[in-house]
């Protein structure tokens, strides 16, 4: 009776798994099609929040169908932590309660498809990687084409894609879905740049500078580390590294980060100027928890226009202003200063819980190929939170899926690996997996 049962639970766990991983390989399809590269070609505002919503329907089927109704401590620590958020701004009166709910829904939506995806834990068959592979490579000549006609018709990549970024975006999209699904090799390396240096035509600086990361990364430093050594030379190697990326992004950065705080740049004129200067001032004002939802450096603080800019006398900046707020959710770090120091000092955690992921599957695996894309993924938004709140767009949305696609695959791996090296039975091995 014990086989059978277990037997039994097995082709139903089976059975929803697949159904889980054709489901989850459509979703993610679409979204990269739809929310990515053809986002602002077809006009509709509206894709990620529809994939969000499928996904985390996908999500509750899974848990729902669970006998242990397993749920990862991270995801229930995040869900807390944004309810208790909640509640702080609802007490406070950040804003208006709509515009409270908007900015929950735009915060916690990168969150919900990073654990939502990794809790699924979603498989691709080879089949499904060679599609999505020459989907990729489809689009990436589309790209390729765009790029052409940007050398000669300036202006293309603004009217076709809505904006350089979303075109840079695109690339690196397109690139890294190649390189996860195609054979870890220099060949596939050289491939993955060369697509990826489509970008470089978008003219961004925050894409120089990740170009320059990615190159030096995929091509000299994704080596076993246990060759790595302390020495002289590897840290002439990763002082180079940082040069580097400092170098091509140096104008940002010194904007950003050193202007800001000297006032060399009138600050009527730039509303990520001023969004930086501000954000100090607030961090110290609503210690330690933020202004709250809705309130400061996000679009709904602008849609529902947020008082936290009257009292900062900062209302009548072009692009912050009441009757002209585009520019006000133009940059993400900023708007950290919703949720104040302990808002900061948990959103460096969320990373750091993510490299240590990364860094225990290479301890115990010593396979460089996920910790390559975690790393990537990393400094991507690091990179893009200066000047950018791509976290929190349809572009953070698809990114974050796939590194939960990516946690997904290391844990199955690390499983695995650990199960084999404890010589586990055949039968207990799949039972804990």
């Amino acid at each position: 009776m014990v086989y059978v049962y277990y037997f039994r639970n097995k082709y139903i766990h089976v059975s929803m798994q697949e159904f889980i991983n054709k489901s989850f390989f459509s979703l993610f399809v679409i979204t990269l099609i739809f929310g990515i590269l053809l986002y602002d070609l077809i006009g509709f505002d509206y894709t990620d929040e529809i994939c969000a919503s499928v996904l985390f329907l996908l999500f509750g089927y899974q848990l729902f169908k669970t006998p242990e109704w397993t749920i990862n401590k991270a995801f229930l620590f995040t869900l807390l932590v944004f309810g208790f958020y909640f509640c702080y701004s609802i007490f406070i009166g950040s804003n208006i309660t709509k515009a409270i709910i908007t900015d929950l829904i735009i915060q916690i939506k990168p969150y919900l498809a990073l654990f939502c995806t990794y809790s699924l834990a979603p498989l691709f068959s080879n089949d499904q990687k060679i599609r999505l592979r020459l989907t990729a490579l489809i689009f990436s000549f589309f790209l390729f084409l765009l790029a052409i006609v940007e050398i000669f018709v300036p202006n293309t990549l603004v009217v076709v894609m809505g904006h350089a970024t979303y075109y840079a975006a695109a690339v690196i999209m397109c690139s890294l879905c190649y390189l996860y699904t195609s054979p870890y090799t220099t060949k596939t390396k050289i491939t993955f740049l060369l697509i990826l240096a489509l970008g470089l035509i978008s003219g961004r600086s925050k894409f120089f500078g990740f170009y320059a990361f990615a190159s030096i990364l995929v091509l000299f430093l994704s080596v076993k580390l246990d060759n790595f050594k302390l020495n002289l030379k590897s840290i002439s190697i990763l002082l180079a590294v940082v040069a580097v990326v400092i170098l091509v992004a140096w104008e940002k950065i010194s904007f950003y980060f050193f202007q800001t705080f000297t006032g060399e740049v009138d600050r009527d004129n730039l509303a990520r100027f001023v969004l930086y200067r501000t954000a100090p001032d607030i961090l110290v004002d609503y210690a330690p928890f933020g202004s709250g939802f809705a309130s400061f450096g996000t679009f709904a603080s602008g849609q529902y226009y947020s008082d936290i800019y009257i009292k900062y006398g900062i209302e009548k900046v072009w692009g912050i202003s009441q009757d002209f707020y585009n520019y006000v959710a133009d940059t993400y770090y900023p708007s950290l200063a919703q949720f104040g120091i302990v808002g900061v000092l948990l959103y460096v955690l969320f990373w750091l819980y993510i490299a240590k992921k990364a860094f225990n599957f290479y301890k115990v695996t010593k396979n460089n190929f996920y910790p390559t894309f975690v790393i990537l993924i990393i400094v991507f938004f690091i990179i893009e939170g200066v000047a950018d709140s791509t976290f929190t767009t349809h572009r953070g949305f698809f990114i974050l899926m796939f590194l939960g696609l990516l946690l997904g695959d290391m844990k199955r791996i690390l499983t695995s690996t650990l199960n084999e090296k404890k010589q586990l039975p055949k039968h207990e091995d799949i039972t804990n997996q």
